[in-house]
């Protein structure tokens, strides 16, 4: 793994002097290894009998994760996202038929990721066939989703207080920053069932994030504790980042991503407004590395020396190229990014990494999860970048 001193960085930063291929080939690079391992993968699956959704590789072996797990779907929709960027019918097949075998997450209630889990797949499959069967899952896991929707405190509650480790911390209503992208599955529902009800939460979800998850630099706590009986928050915390008082740097990734996708569905400026502040604060860090692929916290007390996150630099690629289309500087920026990922640093070798395509993720330090590892939605929101790179 790479530690490169860390650098000041302009808003729009400056053309790259360090010298690269063409754009072209690094994104033929990247699929043509992507397809390597893909195809790798799920030869290992082919050979159980059975759908196995894998996640990440620790101590040589293949993690794989159950259906309710919050990444079950990225797997099936990196092998959608290879079909965009290839045609290739085969990644169509693949990634339909492992798609289905999620069918029974629609209904899936005591946890917020349904959004994650539905839109990374089933929405993949949606935008791709329009089959009605993949319309009515969105609908149904939005409509599931909606149950955790608290009025009184205005956000949906991510955790619920009483499950698992988040019991232990004496929380009522957590409410982590990572939520932003599930409202992806709410305004969907919305555009596609008429239903006005969903895009009202995911904007009271929003709006409220926006007041109660940033700092004054625009830099964001992970985990807001809301009072959902007398309403306003309760704490704020870390979880998966270093400190309380830190910013963890997927998180702030999770905020661009989400803010850029309340702007596309709504046209209000005021979440593109956002999306140039939190920019700032990423891009103006003096704890950004140059080669863009941030620690795993911009407060990190190791920097240079700490692990860095190829998955938070993975969604602010995939979020910076949508931005592109209003703010078109932000290109740039994405384009750097990606000539990161395509170098020897964080693109795998065919066959190892146990057939993920980037190297260098973090899950979660403070949990002593995958640390240094591959992970599935750092593939796909690599190849998810490479799609509206390209137009895909």
């Amino acid at each position: 793994m790479t530690n490169n001193k860390s650098t000041l960085l302009a808003l729009c930063l400056p053309i790259l002097l360090v010298a690269c291929a063409p754009e072209q080939d690094l994104s033929e690079k990247i699929i043509a290894r992507a397809g390597e391992q893909l195809s790798a993968q799920c030869q290992a699956i082919d050979a159980t009998g059975t759908f196995i959704n894998p996640k990440s590789f620790h101590e040589g072996k293949v993690v794989y994760i159950p259906l309710d797990d919050w990444c079950s779907g990225f797997f099936p929709g990196t092998l959608l996202e290879m079909y965009r960027l290839t045609g290739d019918s085969t990644w169509l097949r693949r990634g339909l038929e492992y798609t289905e075998q999620l069918d029974s997450i629609k209904h899936i209630k005591w946890h917020h990721d349904v959004g994650f889990m539905t839109m990374s797949c089933f929405g993949q499959a949606w935008r791709i066939t329009h089959n009605p069967a993949y319309r009515d899952v969105i609908i149904t896991a939005a409509q599931s989703l909606s149950t955790r929707f608290r009025p009184v405190s205005g956000v949906l509650q991510s955790w619920d207080e009483d499950r698992g480790w988040q019991g232990t911390r004496g929380w009522m209503c957590p409410t982590i920053i990572d939520n932003m992208i599930n409202l992806e599955l709410l305004f969907e529902a919305t555009e596609l069932s008429g239903d006005s009800t969903f895009r009202t939460i995911a904007i009271s979800h929003a709006d409220t994030t926006m007041k109660y998850h940033f700092r004054s630099d625009y830099s964001t706590c992970h985990v807001v504790d809301y009072d959902k009986v007398k309403g306003g928050i309760r704490s704020r915390c870390a979880a998966q980042g270093y400190s309380d008082s830190s910013c963890w740097s997927r998180g702030e990734a999770w905020a661009l991503y989400g803010y850029a996708l309340c702007y596309r569905y709504t046209g209000n400026e005021k979440y593109l407004d956002q999306c140039r502040h939190v920019y700032g604060y990423i891009f103006n860090n003096p704890n950004m590395p140059a080669d863009l692929v941030p620690y795993w916290d911009y407060n990190a007390p190791d920097i240079p020396n700490a692990y860095r996150d190829a998955s938070a630099a993975a969604v602010m690629a995939s979020a910076l190229y949508e931005l592109s289309t209003w703010i078109p500087e932000y290109r740039q920026t994405a384009d750097h990014i990606i000539e990161s990922l395509a170098s020897d640093a964080y693109l795998a070798k065919a066959g190892e990494n146990g057939n993920f395509i980037l190297m260098h993720s973090v899950g979660s330090i403070p949990h002593g999860n995958e640390i240094d590892a591959p992970l599935n939605y750092a593939d796909y929101y690599l190849l998810e970048a490479l799609c509206r790179k390209n137009n895909k």
